[in-house]
C-alpha cells in the first residue's frame, strides 16, 4: 500500500492507494465524518474489492488531513472528493465510488460528475437520528447508476428503501456496521463481480 497526497481545491486529501495485481475496476471509498478510513466497515470492504480484483483508494478529506474534527461543507467535501478521483481514476477500468455515512452521501452527490459506473454506500445516513423529517433520501435517489446500500438493521440513522437499481443488504447492528463483517464481505463482493 502507498500513500499519496492529493491537491484539492480546500487543501491536501490524502489517499491510500491499494492496486490489484490485474485490475478489473477501481473502488474508491471515503470515511464518515467524525472517522478514518481505518473504520473496519471500510477495511472489509476494501478486502471484499481487492479479492475481486478491484483496486483500492481510501480516501481522507482535506478536513482530516489538517486534523480538524468537525467536518467541512457539503460543497467543499464534493470539490475535494471530484478533485481525488480526477487524480487517481484509470480511464480503462470501471469506477465505484463510494464511503461511509457522510462519505457515502458525498459519493452519491458526484456519482454524476464523477462518472460512477457504481456508488457503494455503507450505513447511508437517511436521517439524523430522532428526525426523520430531515431526510437525505433525495442524495440516494438522484443516484442513476446501480448502488449497493449495507445498511444496520438498529441504524439510527434509518433504513433506505429498496428501489430500482438500488440493493439494501441489511446486517444485524447499528451505525458502526461492526455487527456482521462476514455479510458485509459477501454482499460487496458479489456486488462488485457484476460490475466488474
Amino acid at each position: 500500500m502507498s500513500v499519496r497526497e492529493i491537491e484539492t481545491p480546500h487543501g491536501p486529501a490524502r489517499a491510500h492507494l491499494r492496486p490489484a495485481d490485474d485490475p478489473r475496476g477501481l473502488l474508491v471509498l471515503g470515511h464518515g465524518a467524525g472517522g478514518g478510513v481505518q473504520a473496519r466497515d471500510i477495511v472489509a470492504a476494501a478486502g471484499a474489492a481487492l479479492a475481486e480484483d478491484f483496486s483500492v483508494v481510501l480516501v481522507e478529506q482535506p478536513y482530516r488531513v489538517a486534523g480538524r474534527k468537525s467536518p467541512a461543507p457539503a460543497a467543499q467535501l464534493d470539490a475535494a472528493w471530484t478533485a481525488v478521483i480526477e487524480a487517481v481514476r484509470a480511464d480503462d477500468l470501471p469506477l465505484i465510488t463510494g464511503g461511509r455515512s457522510a462519505g457515502a452521501r458525498v459519493a452519491c452527490r458526484t456519482a454524476a460528475a464523477t462518472g460512477a459506473a457504481g456508488v457503494l454506500c455503507l450505513a447511508f445516513p437517511v436521517h439524523p437520528p430522532g428526525k426523520p423529517e430531515k431526510s437525505r433520501l433525495d442524495e440516494l435517489d438522484g443516484v442513476s447508476v446501480p448502488a449497493l446500500i449495507v445498511q444496520g438493521t438498529s441504524d439510527p440513522f434509518g433504513m433506505p428503501p429498496e428501489a430500482s437499481g438500488r440493493t439494501v443488504v441489511k446486517v444485524p447492528g447499528n451505525h458502526s456496521l461492526t455487527g456482521d463483517l462476514d455479510t458485509l464481505r459477501g454482499a460487496v463482493g458479489d456486488w462488485l463481480r457484476l460490475r466488474a
